[in-house]
């Protein structure tokens, strides 16, 4: 089994690769590795999507990577391979991001990305820090993690699904904020896993043994 993290100059991947290998080597998951290489993202069984910054240089560096763009679309939405979007990985499954201009995201959920907004104005915007998970839907990858568990976001943006039975989790800041989204083989996180201790970990693991 080949998990591949992609690598399309456009986030911090040290982190996530190292608390990726370390909970494939706990669950027997096979071997992972970063790669920017088209054929590997090919053949992979799993697909990682991370992206740190600004959707549409997320975007723009994803699609200017024609090889790996391709190769993931083909084996995400051709032959079901499961996939984790994090952080702005997650965000670019969506139909459409509002970050500086428009901007066509995958489309893979029906969505649009826009400027967290909270209520309550002493609510500082980035979202940051340690948030507690309200699941609001069952999932594989959330065996062992239940609503009050934290996670770790760093975020001015968050996914505003068409259909809430996509939104699988949230969190309270100053109104519901999208922490997790999917459907069929894909799943995404707003927080980022390889920084949320257990809850990041255990997820990891299981989208690691997850077969959809």
């Amino acid at each position: 089994m080949l998990t591949a993290i992609v690598d399309y100059e456009a986030g911090n991947l040290h982190s996530a690769e190292k608390a990726f290998q370390r909970m494939a080597s706990e669950t027997g998951a096979g071997e992972v590795i970063v790669t920017d290489k088209a054929e590997v993202v090919a053949k992979a069984d799993r697909i990682v999507l991370p992206g740190d910054g600004a959707f549409p240089a997320c975007m723009e560096e994803l699609k200017g990577h024609k090889g790996i763009f391709d190769a993931m679309v083909e084996a995400v939405t051709v032959k079901g391979r499961p996939f984790l979007g994090i952080c702005v990985g997650m965000q670019l499954m969506a139909t459409r991001g509002l970050e500086y201009r428009e901007t066509a995201g995958l489309d893979w959920i029906a969505g649009e990305v826009d400027r967290i907004r909270p209520e309550d104005p002493s609510l500082k915007v980035p979202h940051m820090g340690w948030n507690d998970l309200r699941i609001r839907s069952a999932h594989p990858v959330f065996e062992g993690i239940g609503s009050g568990d934290h996670a770790y976001f760093v975020h001015s943006y968050q996914v505003r699904t068409s259909d809430p039975a996509d939104t699988l989790a949230d969190v309270d800041y100053g109104g519901p904020v999208t922490a997790i989204i999917g459907r069929d083989t894909m799943i995404g996180t707003q927080f980022h896993p390889e920084k949320s201790h257990a809850t990041g970990l255990r997820l990891i693991a299981n989208f690691l043994t997850w077969t959809p």
